[in-house]
């Protein structure tokens, strides 16, 4: 029998995957709240047809770890219910950032790129240029910062406005802080290896020109028709809660238990076997697989592993506020499209605001998401903001930046403590580590979720198909 801990959406494909495997036993899901989908949360309003999202509420479509959940949500039942983004809607094409007093609109195609766009000074393309003339890094890298390594190719401008503002978006996170390898390795590994990013990239183009796919990646009928419909982002008809509900419903109508609002107490390896102790209770299972924040696991396994518990705890996390608004008038926005994010060198305490009713349908509402926070939550609000502090700081920079002046007719502060990992410089190899001293332990232990090796939708789903075919390989 395997345990999952926790029920957020990586847990939940752990215990889908394992189903699929056809195992004997079924899997037991342990929950510390009251509710599965973890940070997917979504609050219905039916009645006056729009959602608030508390956390993620697009996926993207492209690449093997989209293409691996659009097989799922077509194996669960939702393909019909996918609500998707084209790449020619507003929201698609309009992405901008509040910099310089202004929102400026950031290039959708090459003619963007070929002229000044506001905040940059110069065309972008002159960061090409820069990077191709900057030359090697004195001495190799094993690993550095984003705004480092932007900064060092590229330019301050691309480092300051364009990526640092990315980051806070993605994980709301410091790209003074964030490991060029969370997103770049590629480019990174390519600059390490060539001397420049550019110039590297096209030396590898060359070498594979003549050289064709191994094997071709085969794709299910979802996600053939996100690429033949050119999907941008998409989500699903009654928001993204509904993937987690529809997972949870499939695997205890499969006989996997998931057990709600338990309290988790402590692991403890024998050998082969796992001895759990859940709610004063214990339980002796084969394999464990944990999905719960690294942070979390590190206080269940530090008496009997100390050494591992360090590890895990050394990955930091930060808080992050979101301030769902709702207006009962479709035209209050002047600037239409997926929404705008700010530069930390603005020094405003708000990190952007998502425009959710130009995304999707919202009857006759402008619908809002403010996020806050991140790697500066205790800069702007200390330890303990209230929510009536979090609103005011929300509406005060809606009215400043959308001139919006008019008090929202609904509304949901969410204070997410400790929900995004930071893949700090030197994340990637600590994460090596962890799972290297796993395997030389032989606990019979395995990882998902979002402290490792990705935070998006995408990612921590990817991470419980992988976690459980590395068990059962192991078997």
């Amino acid at each position: 029998m395997t345990a999952i801990l926790g029920a957020g959406i990586s847990g939940l494909s752990a215990g889908y995957y394992l189903l699929k495997k056809g195992l004997p036993n079924p899997a037991v899901i342990y929950e510390a709240s009251n509710r599965i989908g973890g940070w997917i949360r979504t609050d219905r309003f039916n009645e006056d047809g729009f959602v608030f999202e508390a956390g993620p509420r697009t996926i993207r479509p492209k690449g093997p770890a989209a293409s691996n959940t659009l097989d799922l949500i077509e194996e669960v039942g939702l393909a019909e219910e996918v609500y998707p983004i084209y790449s020619n809607h507003v929201a698609a094409r309009n992405r901008m950032i509040y910099a310089k007093g202004k929102l400026n609109m950031l290039p959708s195609s090459l003619s963007g790129v070929l002229k000044i766009v506001p905040p940059f000074t110069k065309p972008l393309f002159f960061a090409g240029f820069k990077d191709l003339f900057a030359g090697r890094s004195k001495i190799p890298l094993e690993d550095e910062t984003m705004y480092s390594f932007v900064d060092r190719r590229f330019g301050k401008e691309i480092a300051d406005y364009a990526v640092s503002s990315m980051l806070c978006g993605i994980c709301a996170g410091d790209a003074k802080q964030i490991s060029v390898k969370f997103l770049m390795k590629s480019l990174f590994d390519v600059e390490q290896k060539h001397g420049g990013v550019v110039k590297g990239m096209l030396k590898e183009a060359l070498n594979k020109k003549d050289k064709k796919e191994s094997k071709q990646e085969l794709l299910s009928a979802l996600a053939r028709r996100a690429k033949s419909e050119n999907w941008s982002i998409y989500s699903i008809h009654g928001g993204l809660q509904t993937l987690p509900d529809r997972i949870g419903t499939i695997l205890q109508k499969s006989g996997v238990g998931i057990e709600t609002g338990v309290k988790f107490e402590e692991i403890r390896f024998h050998g082969s076997k796992v001895e759990l102790k859940v709610d004063g209770r214990e339980q002796v299972v084969d394999h464990l697989i944990s999905s719960i924040p690294s942070y979390k696991l590190a206080k269940r396994v530090a008496g009997q592993h100390p050494e591992l518990s360090k590890e895990l705890a050394a990955i930091p996390f930060v808080d992050v506020a979101v301030i769902n608004l709702r207006y009962k008038s479709p035209d209050l926005q002047k600037h239409k499209g997926f929404g705008f994010l700010v530069p930390p060198i603005e020094n405003l305490p708000i990190l952007g605001v998502i425009f959710d009713s130009c995304c999707f349908e919202m009857d006759d509402n402008t619908v809002l998401t403010v996020m806050m926070g991140g790697a500066w939550f205790k800069k702007w609000f200390g330890t303990d903001p209230s929510e009536e502090q979090l609103l005011d700081v929300a509406l005060k920079n809606v009215n400043k930046i959308l001139d919006i002046q008019v008090s929202p007719d609904a509304y949901k502060v969410n204070i997410l403590r400790n929900c995004i990992p930071q893949y700090v410089v030197g994340h990637q190899k600590r994460v090596e580590g962890i799972r290297r001293y796993i395997r030389e332990h032989k606990l019979p232990l395995g990882l998902c979720g979002a402290s490792y090796d990705g935070v998006g939708v995408n990612d921590v789903i990817l991470s419980a198909k992988k976690c459980v075919d590395e068990q059962m390989h192991s078997k």
